[in-house]
Formats: structure tokens, C-alpha cells, sequence
């Protein structure tokens, strides 16, 4: 196993312990179905994304790995993805203890579904590897970049954002809680934000991104933004 291996490996484990924590200990108890459901159904398809990467492209797996506020250049973006880190950990701990007083109970039926739109979510993300070796986690500009307009990008300039968003609205449901959507409604701005900044930067930086998003209208979602 590769140094690059061992490292994506070891955080995938600590971020998989960290958000099981935040779940068990903030629901008070174990005895939490939605939550077991909710782990397999990201970290399983995850652990087969991250192998994949390994196999297939290392230099991205690499740029993925560089994740986080410290890890961005822009002062923008630090602030940014420090709300969102935030904005999620507080989603976890508002959905558990959601289920720890029972403040809201929504019906089987529609954690199954949110759990199937991560899986969805996952999915598109997946396809933006696939589909661009550059998609890093931080906003920056390699040397050799190039506009990408295919797979995913015919569709949205975003679609990391995209696929990542839906599984995050997601997520209060495949926890089993209406609660927790105030608090992803709330990092909407925030991934707004975050999108409308990076577009900025490349529009600077990456020769034909303007050009690009002339062609393209939609950000986001098809048809709204």
C-alpha cells in the first residue's frame, strides 16, 4: 500500500468515526436505525469511490485530499467552508437529537428515499471524477487545467456541488428528522456563495471558463439555477 493509500484510507476512517460519534453520542444511544442506515449508505459507496481513485487516478485522489478551510487560498473560501463544515457538523448533531427527544418523526418510507438521493448524490459526484482529474477539493488552478464540458459539466457548470448539496438535504430525512432541514436550508447561501466565488477565480485563471459559462446557463439545477 502507497503513502497516498495509507493517508486517504486513514482520514476515510477517522471522518467515518468522527460522524458515527456525533450520531451515537448526540442520539444517546445506539439503538438508532436511521443512523446505521445512513453511515452504510455514504461511507459504503465512499470506501468504493476512494478505492477507485487509488486505482484509476491518484493525482486526484491526491487534490481530494487536501480538503478543509486551512487548506483554501482564497480569505473568502476559508470563511466559507468554515460555515459549512460548521453547518454540517451542527446538521448531524440536530438530527440525533432530534431522535434522542423525538421532536419530529418522519415516516419510514421517506428515510428510504432520502437514502436512495444520497446514493443519487454520490452518484453525480462520482461522475465528476470520472469526468475531470481536477475537481479538487479546494479552489485552484493547475498549470496543465482545462475546461471541462462534458459528462455532468453539459449539464451544470457544478456539478460536484450539485450531487454533494442533494445528498446533504438529504440527510436530515436519512436521519429521520425534519429538524435537521432548517439547518441544511441553512448552508444553502453558503454553497451558493462558494460556487459564485469559484467562478469567479476561474474566470481569472482557466483560459476558456468565461466562454464556457456563456454557453452554459444553469449552475446548479436545470432550469432554476
Amino acid at each position: 500500500m502507497s503513502d497516498l493509500d495509507a493517508k486517504a484510507w486513514l482520514g476515510f476512517a477517522c471522518l467515518a468515526a468522527v460522524v458515527a460519534l456525533l450520531l451515537f453520542v448526540s442520539a444517546g444511544t445506539p439503538r438508532y436505525w436511521q443512523a446505521w442506515a445512513s453511515l452504510a449508505v455514504f461511507f459504503g459507496p465512499s470506501a468504493v469511490g476512494t478505492r477507485w481513485l487509488m486505482k484509476n487516478d491518484p493525482a486526484l485522489l491526491r487534490r481530494r485530499l487536501r480538503g478543509g478551510p486551512a487548506a483554501e487560498k482564497e480569505t473568502s473560501q476559508k470563511i466559507i467552508m468554515s460555515f459549512i463544515s460548521i453547518g454540517y457538523i451542527a446538521l448531524l448533531v440536530v438530527s440525533a437529537l432530534d431522535h434522542r427527544f423525538r421532536w419530529s418523526s418522519p415516516p419510514a418510507f421517506l428515510t428510504i428515499a432520502a437514502d436512495l438521493l444520497i446514493l443519487l448524490g454520490l452518484y453525480i459526484v462520482f461522475l465528476v471524477y470520472r469526468e475531470n482529474s481536477f475537481s479538487s477539493a479546494t479552489i485552484e488552478v493547475a498549470a496543465d487545467q482545462r475546461v471541462i464540458s462534458t459528462g455532468p459539466y453539459a449539464v451544470v457548470r457544478h456539478p460536484m456541488y450539485a450531487g454533494s448539496f442533494l445528498y446533504l438535504l438529504a440527510t436530515p430525512l436519512a436521519l429521520g428528522s425534519w429538524w435537521g432541514l432548517l439547518v441544511a436550508a441553512g448552508l444553502a447561501p453558503f454553497f451558493a456563495w462558494r460556487l459564485l466565488d469559484e467562478e469567479r477565480v476561474l474566470k481569472e485563471k482557466l483560459p476558456g471558463y468565461a466562454d464556457y459559462c456563456s454557453k452554459l446557463r444553469w449552475r446548479l439545477i436545470p432550469g432554476v439555477f
